[in-house]
């Protein structure tokens, strides 16, 4: 029977295990947080006992179906509060199931090309890489943590992506929020982050962000998008069909907003955040359509907190470390069946590119299908497909403009785990010397400090043109202590 290890339990994950039990195949299902859903669907603490957990959620009824079928599965083992913190090569062996089997037909690759078929995808499927998945069991703030080591037939690593955050002056005082974390508190928790509230950054997620904080209770002033009408509508103007699927969902999230009063508007950002000791008021400006700024638009709101959001980077450390290709526009890249350029590694949802939750868990079925050894349903082959022109196309309409370092003053705060300023790091780019990524780090201190770089990396890879750094072979903190410790092999 084969083995399979899935890394994440949101929309991906979980469609990923759904279908590799369903192909037959032993399923280990890991994710960080204490309960399945990932962002999407962040459930409330079972303490709660809520009466009605699907408050603030979209498409509840059948995400609450699908956790039931695979965390009850007599083959599927649920891992939660467990952080993959390395992954290890431990050479390639022959699997039990699924090899040697035909490539699946009909699939193509995101170029349109055919994947290809007889000896050499049957000779990769039969030397998986089998890696060794270092586990650590237990809350992450706690002690008494258990070391694992897994050694399945197939990974499928589905680990997500989180906001990624411009800078701006004061955007590391207390009550500013990320609109994921923000999110995260009002779905998670029922916990408001402030009575007067401002939403910006670009791209849908600000809308069901803005969702969340109404049902949270939060009165939420506006909502600032900082692409303009027109890169709006022509990246989501042309062949309108393709997309509407999604309409539905957004006009529910449009229509709340209207219903509360709350206005929507395009061209602007956040550009600064005032206050002693933490966010008391924010300045917003029009922009043009490279985000620089409009002299003299400039307007202050007062406010006990914002919530920002400039889109998504994926979480590429584990997918880097097992030795996956990346993009150019810095993803996973998979094939159609998705498997990463690593055999017997498999990549899904928002590690490949971001779509939304449908397309993650489109992904996430092909994966578990083929990491199981078998062919998926040309259905789900084509949901893939789709979600990745609604990836394209989102990126069109929705890109990050090339103006927004005007935002920015010698003294703003870049790198916020080590306080590394923004003529720091200038000065350190500036030195022929530095150019060096490595360098430039140990110089600034940028991307050194708990997060490692992981919500200051592509700022900082984008404003000294170097390459954002995902490699670190340890890729969760682990204590000295839980390292010396001899691992134990997956429980029974």
């Amino acid at each position: 029977m084969t083995n399979v290890v899935i890394v994440g339990a949101g929309p991906a994950g979980l469609a990923a295990a759904d279908a590799a039990l369903r192909a037959g195949a032993e399923v280990t299902l890991l994710d960080s947080a204490p309960l399945p859903g990932g962002q999407f669907h962040r459930m409330l603490p079972t303490a709660y006992a809520a009466r009605h957990p699907e408050r603030v959620h979209h498409g509840w009824a059948a995400f609450d179906r699908l956790r039931r079928r695979v965390l009850e599965h007599p083959r599927c083992a649920w891992w939660p509060d467990s952080t993959v913190w390395a992954l290890e090569a431990c050479g390639e062996r022959r699997v039990a199931d699924g090899a040697g089997q035909a490539a699946p037909r009909g699939l193509t690759d995101g170029a349109g090309q055919a994947v290809r078929g007889g000896a050499d995808w049957a000779e990769r499927a039969a030397a998986r890489w089998a890696p060794r998945v270092q586990v650590l069991r237990g809350l992450a703030d706690g002690t008494g943590r258990a070391r694992y080591v897994l050694e399945p037939d197939a990974l499928v690593l589905a680990t997500g992506a989180h906001d990624r955050v411009l800078p701006f002056p004061g955007w590391q005082l207390p009550g500013v929020f990320t609109a994921g974390a923000a999110q995260a508190l009002a779905k998670g928790e029922r916990v408001a982050i402030g009575e007067r509230v401002v939403v910006a950054g670009s791209g849908p997620f600000l809308l069901p962000a803005t969702a969340s904080l109404l049902e949270a209770g939060s009165h939420v002033l506006s909502v600032f998008e900082a692409n303009s009408p027109g890169t709006i509508l022509r990246g989501w103007g042309s062949r309108p069909w393709e997309v509407a699927g999604k309409a539905g969902e957004l006009l529910g999230y449009v229509a709340g907003q209207v219903r509360r009063g709350v206005p929507y508007r395009m061209g602007r950002a956040v550009v600064a955040a005032r206050g002693d000791g933490r966010v008391e008021e924010i300045v917003v400006a029009s922009l043009r359509a490279d985000w620089s700024v409009v002299p003299g638009t400039e307007r202050t709101f007062a406010v006990d907190a914002v919530c920002v959001s400039h889109g998504f980077s994926a979480q590429l450390e584990l997918p880097v470390v097992a030795g996956c290709e990346l993009t150019d526009a810095g993803f996973v890249a998979v094939r159609a069946d998705q498997r990463t350029s690593v055999a017997g590694v498999y990549a899904a949802g928002e590690i490949t590119g971001i779509a939304g939750a449908p397309a993650a868990a489109a992904e996430g079925t092909v994966a578990g299908w083929c990491a199981a050894g078998r062919e998926p349903n040309r259905a789900d082959v084509r949901r893939v497909v789709a979600g990745q022109a609604f990836a394209a196309r989102l990126a069109r309409a929705h890109p990050i403009g090339t103006g927004w370092p005007g935002w920015l003053t010698p003294e703003t705060v870049i790198c916020r785990c080590e306080e590394t300023s923004y003529d720091t790091l200038c000065a350190a780019a500036a030195d022929p010397s530095k150019m060096d990524g490595r360098a430039l780090r140990l110089t600034t201190r940028a991307g050194l400090g708990p997060c490692q770089a992981r919500m200051c990396g592509p700022t900082v890879a984008e404003l000294t043109r170097s390459r954002p750094t995902h490699r670190r072979p340890i890729a969760q903190p682990i204590r000295l202590g839980e390292l010396a410790e001899s691992p134990l092999q997956k429980e029974d």
